[in-house]
């Protein structure tokens, strides 16, 4: 079969376009895909090049980095077995079930949840993995996985559409899961054009909470129609400021963040007292400086967000199906333009995700 192979950690060169893959075979309880899209997403980019070791503290640039160590280069602070065909947002459909598998969902339209679990242990984040990393994922024309990550999905969206959600929007809900908003919160979202970022926006409007996106002006238009109830720069120099002459407040309670990096800690200055900060990435760097009077002064709550429970997949593929959450298609690319595609989403000038097709 065609795939894009990971063969170890670096540059783009590491990633290889290969027409004589063998496909997989799909073991007991497992189900055999047929991938027809597959969404990118930061955690690639920063297996690729080692951006998770320690050794790094530098922001997120695609390229590969010279203090990384290979013994914490992952996600889960592991190393990772190569060679390795990474994406996890797949949408396929089921071609094939291993032994005990439920062969029912042959011809199924799926999504992939793209948390792998010890199903003896499940709540376990210790004995978690991440699809296309832990394991082979979909950037391949055919993938396998447990039957209790697959799930079918009903619309009418578009093969490339559906591969815009998995990552993005549950590492949303996780995150907006752990600040625990709802009704009557206000939401701060740097990064609010990226994939997690309009992910963030929909699904805290979802909640009855307000949206406050940050984003560069150019992207306003975009970010303004998946329901942003307030725009801001992309990095103002007073960020209070700008917050109480767009809101009529300085404050919000909650900050979604997956930036970090230089501005950081205006947006903990902006936390009103009992005001949560969730975090899921860090793609502006991942060294601050952090005021720990502010932390306490404040009673502030901070909450990591990786791993996400059982049933947050579900639950975001039920808002698909039923329509209340919408797909933010940037671009496309074939499979063989990977590369191509990954260097536009670290270019970062999108808005929404982009994925690679394979039909």
């Amino acid at each position: 079969m065609r795939a894009v192979v990971l063969t170890g950690h670096g540059g783009f060169d590491k990633l290889v376009y290969r027409e004589d893959c063998p496909t997989p075979r799909p073991g007991p309880g497992e189900l055999l895909i047929k991938v027809h899209a597959c969404g990118l997403n930061n955690t690639d980019v920063n297996t690729r090049t080692a951006w998770y070791s320690k050794g790094v503290t530098d922001e997120t640039t695609g390229g590969a980095f010279d203090t990384a160590e290979e013994e914490d280069a992952t996600w889960g602070g592991a190393a990772i077995t190569f060679p390795r065909i990474q994406g996890a947002d797949v949408a396929g459909t089921v071609v094939a079930a291993g032994e005990g598998a439920n062969a029912g969902l042959i011809g199924k339209r799926v999504m992939v949840d793209v948390w792998l679990r010890d199903w003896n242990d499940p709540l376990n984040m210790d004995k978690c993995g991440y699809f296309g990393s832990e394991c082979d994922g979909g950037f391949a024309e055919f993938t396998k996985a447990d039957q209790r990550n697959v799930h079918p999905v009903e619309c009418d969206l578009s093969h490339a559409e559906l591969a815009t959600f998995a990552t993005s929007y549950v590492t949303a809900e996780n995150m907006l899961n752990r600040a625990q908003v709802g009704q009557g919160d206000s939401v701060l979202i740097p990064g609010a054009s990226g994939g997690v970022g309009s992910a963030l926006i929909q699904l805290a409007k979802r909640r009855g909470a307000k949206a406050i996106a940050m984003a560069s002006e150019a992207k306003w238009e975009s970010v303004r129609a998946i329901g942003a109830d307030t725009l801001l720069p992309r990095a103002p120099e007073d960020l209070k400021t700008a917050l109480k002459e767009a809101t009529g407040s300085e404050n919000v309670t909650v900050v979604a963040d997956v930036v970090g990096g230089d501005v950081w800690p205006s947006l903990i200055d902006v936390l009103a007292r009992g005001g949560r900060y969730t975090c899921a990435g860090a793609i502006a760097g991942p060294m601050v400086t952090f005021d720990l009077r502010t932390f306490y002064l404040r009673d502030l709550t901070f909450t990591g967000a990786t791993v996400v429970p059982p049933g947050v997949f579900a639950d975001l593929v039920g808002y698909i199906a039923c329509g209340e959450i919408k797909p933010l298609l940037a671009a496309s690319y074939p499979l063989e333009k990977l590369v191509e595609a990954q260097q536009a989403f670290i270019d970062k000038k999108h808005t929404g995700n982009i994925v690679v097709t394979l039909d």
